[in-house]
């Protein structure tokens, strides 16, 4: 067991490291190469930070393990909201910018229950069901385009005097410890789950999913602490919206994934952590430390649910 355990800790830590070097080596590249700031944001950092979700996920999907590929998925979008959102608040109050409001938030509900719905009722999340999401996550990068292209800054950040070959190194190298991450990560969390008793999917929903969750949960109370917490409502919106487009429908795509009807509370929690997002932030544009630690409560006893049922 504990072997597993420091198995699972070096998984998830080689998952969050490749990250970080994925990110680096691609966006210096991309400066190298005149690539504007607001094309490697959309595409390079965002699906940089959303990297170890989807390593995990299509690595269990494809060693046919569906209940960590669609767990990971859910559970992340659930302690998104609920813990990391939660905790954050509840150090600091969270302001909110108008457009997540109004759009991107109804947006996570609008693709959650979609995903639900087609699961819950096709019984499986085909490729038809992957392609779909794909097309939304177009979509939606054309209206992140649009919103950053609007209210752009200008990076002035220097990198003509990096060389190449590193860049290109340290990008291999972010890659590399993804999908080694990723398979230890996958490999331990099915022992463990075996040797305690417990199916794939509340290993999934909990200890992967929170560990693939550390980046944004870190980056978000380090935010809070500095008194600069104003993007992490938005960040982390924008992280459960690439979790289900990109990463679940890159997996769909790759391999057809079972859906269990047990996943369909899941799906509703999720459905539901989003809806109370809304409804606490709707009016005055911010999430207090009251709401924060109801959104820490409501996690607690949601894990509770999950180990106790």
């Amino acid at each position: 067991m504990l072997l597993n355990i420091l198995i699972l800790i070096s998984g998830i830590t080689l998952l969050i490291k490749g990250a970080d070097f994925f990110i680096a080596g691609a966006s210096d590249l991309a400066h190298k190469f005149k690539i504007p700031q607001i094309v490697i944001g959309l595409t390079i950092v965002a699906m940089g930070t959303s990297a170890p979700e989807a390593g995990v996920t299509i690595n269990s999907a494809l060693k046919g393990i569906t209940g960590i590929a669609i767990g990971n998925i859910f559970g992340s979008n659930i302690a998104n909201i609920l813990l990391i959102l939660g905790l954050t608040s509840a150090i600091c109050t969270l302001k909110i910018q108008k457009n997540t409001v109004k759009y991107e938030i109804p947006f996570v509900i609008f693709i959650s229950t979609l995903v639900c719905f087609a699961g819950y009722y096709l019984k499986t999340l085909n490729r038809l069901c992957g392609v779909v999401m794909l097309l939304l996550f177009v979509l939606f990068l054309g209206y992140l385009y649009r919103t950053a292209k609007s209210n752009s800054i200008k990076n002035e950040e220097n990198t003509k005097h990096k060389n190449i070959f590193l860049l290109i190194v340290l990008i291999m190298a972010g890659l590399g410890a993804l999908v080694w991450g990723s398979d230890l990560t996958v490999n331990s969390a099915v022992n463990i789950a075996h040797l305690l008793n417990i199916s794939n999917r509340i290993i999934g929903l909990t200890i992967i999913a929170i560990g693939t969750s550390l980046p944004e949960l870190v980056t978000c109370i380090i935010s809070a602490l500095k008194k600069q917490p104003d993007l992490a409502i938005g960040n982390i919106v924008g992280s459960n919206i690439f979790n289900i487009l990109f990463n679940l429908g890159v997996t769909c795509t790759i391999k057809p994934i079972t859906f269990n009807p047990s996943f369909l509370i899941d799906g509703i929690i999720m459905i539901l952590s989003a809806v109370l997002l809304l409804a606490f932030t709707y009016n005055d544009k911010k999430l207090s430390c009251y709401e924060g630690l109801l959104f820490v409560s409501f996690y607690i006893i949601y894990l509770g649910y999950l180990f106790f049922k």
